[in-house]
């Protein structure tokens, strides 16, 4: 079997790379029967030089591999037909701008594994980026504060080296006694989590954070039926929530009334409610300076998010009274961050450690007939069609425009 690691092909480029010269390395040892190929790249963290110094050889051409593996979607005409592939697509909740892609994928006859849809037994996602989305996110929404009130200056997250050189600069400034929320305690609310306790601010619980007011910078990191409550009055458990979302609307008014900056890595389905909410926001109780929208689904949850920011220019302000982007130096604009692409202000981090779980957590699959199940859990499309699996996808497929 010959795997190759696909060169980062999608405009703006993508740094990262699904595995780290080391890793390439830990691999041909721990399976020595397989060739692994790396398609030359210009842009990837990792340099040729790099692999070949750690004796991976490098290639221009990719045609004769089995399986090839990148990070983002690969341009439709870079589709190599009959292949198996591994990338994010973003098209399994239906995103029509990458309708044409999945198309592609089914007409040239390609095995198609999604990074997403690789899941254990009991559908927890094995691999992802979530966790350094949560970094730079959290990084990003200090850095945000102190440029709206001049109180301090960071430098932009994409010039520093990585995580260790991120919590170094945090570490100098002085943070005012502000409250930070945070929704989610996935591997994004982890990743922020991790932040705030590096550089000290301190996690107290919710009915404390509601009441007391403190003199140290201080966080609360919430779950969904922490913001959500259903409409009858009972109280529930959180399975309820997830198979009943229309049943439920968002209290997290009570968070906008003592939060300064809100930090959001929730999961969120179409058919739940939305959380933070235009009324809200011009509610003239609300406190809320920053929000640091991670999630980024954009027409979603969260009214201020009006468009994706870049990690070039992470920030906009939102003028909540007339719900529209302005700048964000204007004496009522809330700082919004909505870049959809954090982790790859990391990209050595975020590469290494996405590669360590791909080869803990799926490497394996290829040398065991599967037996756990994980690649038939992931595959989307097999012999030109839909997996039943995802299935779901097909009128999605087969309506609209390309």
């Amino acid at each position: 079997m010959k795997f190759g690691i696909i060169k980062e092909s999608k405009n703006p480029p993508d740094r990262r790379v699904v595995f780290s010269p080391d890793e390439l390395v830990k691999i041909k040892s721990l399976y020595p029967e397989i060739t692994i190929v790396v398609q030359s790249s210009p842009v990837r963290v990792f340099s040729d030089l790099e692999y070949q110094n750690a004796g991976i050889e490098v290639v221009s051409d990719i045609k004769d591999c089995d399986v090839l593996l990148g990070v983002k979607e690969v341009p439709v005409e870079n589709l190599i037909p009959n292949k198996s592939y591994f990338f994010f697509s973003h098209t399994i909740k239906k995103q029509v701008h990458n309708r044409g892609l999945l198309r592609a994928l089914l007409e040239k006859n390609i095995d198609f594994y999604d990074h997403e849809t690789l899941v254990d037994a009991k559908n927890n996602r094995l691999i992802g980026f979530g966790r350094y989305a949560g970094m730079v996110g959290a990084y990003n929404s200090i850095r945000a504060f102190g440029l709206k009130f001049e109180l301090y200056k960071l430098p932009k997250v994409e010039t520093l080296s990585g995580k260790e050189d991120l919590i170094r600069h945090l570490k100098r400034i002085v943070l005012p006694p502000i409250k930070f929320v945070v929704t989610g305690t996935g591997k994004v609310g982890g990743g922020v989590k991790e932040i705030l306790d590096a550089i000290k601010v301190k996690p107290v619980t919710v009915d404390n954070y509601l009441t007391k007011n403190y003199t140290q910078p201080v966080y609360v990191q919430i779950d969904a039926l922490d913001y959500n409550k259903r409409k009858d009055g009972t109280v529930l458990e959180i399975a309820d929530f997830f198979q009943n979302p229309q049943e439920y609307e968002s209290n997290f008014d009570r968070f906008t009334k003592v939060s300064d900056i809100v930090i959001t890595g929730h999961f969120y389905a179409n058919e739940a409610p939305k959380i933070l909410t235009q009324q809200m926001l011009q509610s003239k109780d609300c406190k809320i300076k920053v929000v640091a929208d991670i999630s980024c689904d954009l027409n979603g949850p969260i009214a201020c998010t009006l468009r994706s920011s870049t990690i070039e220019e992470p920030f906009y302000g939102y003028l909540p009274i007339e719900n529209k982007e302005v700048d964000l130096f204007h004496p009522a604009a809330i700082v919004v961050m909505a870049v959809d692409n954090l982790p790859c202000a990391l990209p050595k981090d975020a590469s290494e450690g996405f590669g360590e779980m791909f080869l803990e957590k799926v490497m394996p699959a290829f040398f065991d007939d599967d037996k756990d199940g994980v690649l038939a859990r992931a595959k989307v499309t097999e012999n030109g069609k839909l997996t039943p699996r995802f299935s779901y996808l097909q009128d999605f497929v087969s309506n609209g425009e390309l």
